[in-house]
């Protein structure tokens, strides 16, 4: 299957991170969806533990196997896998030193977490790890096996961190199976194949969290890919109306006669009505303002943006088709 024809056509591993509370999972599953649009296979990785891939596409909690979850649109398959930190280094031991039951042992001994405590560094590494053999795996016939891999990555924060694998085992191996590992997991993540998105809101602790990631992203030499501009809500009036509201020169009396002309309320409930409707203008119209300086604010990163819209039922399966709809007019898949 050829690549889609959008910004990312080249891009097999889309890591997607966000601040708490923009969507940050929503958005990575609608992508998913989005990309595997016309027949193509993809596969939705999750890594914190929260089974979120789950609860969006209101399924029971994933074990760590990777299967089907949905068709999209047009054909094609989404698959997911839900990654176990503990089974993943289960994986790596019988890898790289054929100790799959000696590592069960350890597991019980709780010698794993105990290795993945002291040092979250291999603990990324597993994850990360586990995420981009999805990407390099090839099928018997030489072509790979998902034609993209979407990252539900840990919050913006700590993104950087997270990707940075050969930094973060620097100090745990220089030589081995380890830090072979960790270079063939940077040299996936560092390459052109990978775009690291950034979910937000036109907010300003978001928006300002959203741009130090990016910073942090460019500094470490990874690729910042878009911004998914999450949760937009659309304006119902005029821009004449809203600037004369920002301003305070929204007449009240005005509209309790165009109330009272149409009908909606006789003379004596107009003004009291009219005067409610405009102090909900005024503060419309002053969110419409700080969002519109937001916008300005993430145009300065210098990437491309995407404008998810505010989903008025909440976020199910059908509204996460709306959501994959709306990325791949945009041209985001």
């Amino acid at each position: 299957m050829d690549s889609p024809d959008t910004a990312w056509a080249d891009v097999r591993l889309h890591v997607v991170t966000g601040k708490g509370g923009t969507g940050k999972t929503t958005v990575a599953a609608a992508l998913a969806l989005a990309l595997a649009s016309g027949g193509r296979k993809v596969l939705l990785v999750e890594v914190e533990g929260r089974q979120g891939i789950a609860q969006i596409f209101d399924l029971p909690p994933l074990p760590y196997e990777e299967r089907r979850i949905a068709v999209a649109p047009d054909g094609g398959d989404v698959y997911a896998l839900a990654i176990d930190p503990e089974e993943a280094m289960l994986e790596y031991m019988e890898m790289f030193y054929g100790m799959r039951r000696a590592g069960r042992a350890l597991t019980k001994m709780g010698i794993v977490d105990f290795a993945t405590t002291v040092a979250p560094g291999f603990r990324d590494v597993l994850v990360t790890g586990k995420t981009t053999e999805a990407v390099r795996r090839r099928g018997k016939n030489g072509r790979r096996i998902y034609d993209a891999v979407v990252l539900d990555a840990p919050p913006t924060g700590r993104i950087t961190r997270f990707l940075n694998v050969t930094k973060e085992v620097a100090g745990l191996a220089r030589v081995g199976p380890i830090k072979n590992h960790s270079d063939l997991v940077s040299g996936v993540v560092k390459s052109p194949e990978t775009a690291v998105h950034f979910v937000t809101l036109l907010e300003e602790m978001p928006v300002q969290e959203t741009l130090d990631g990016i910073s942090e992203l460019r500094a470490a030499g990874l690729p910042p890919g878009g911004i998914f501009i999450n949760m937009v809500r659309q304006s119902l009036l005029p821009q004449a109306a809203l600037d004369t509201a920002v301003k305070g020169r929204f007449d009240s009396e005005e509209l309790a006669l165009g109330l009272k002309a149409a009908g909606v309320t006789d003379g004596s409930q107009a003004s009291a009505l009219a005067g409610a409707l405009a102090e909900e203008i005024v503060e419309h119209a002053r969110r419409t303002e700080l969002e519109r300086a937001e916008r300005e604010t993430l145009a300065g990163a210098g990437l491309t943006r995407y404008e998810l819209p505010l989903l008025a039922d909440g976020v199910d399966l059908a509204g996460l088709y709306e959501l994959a709809e709306s990325m791949r007019t945009q041209g985001a898949a």
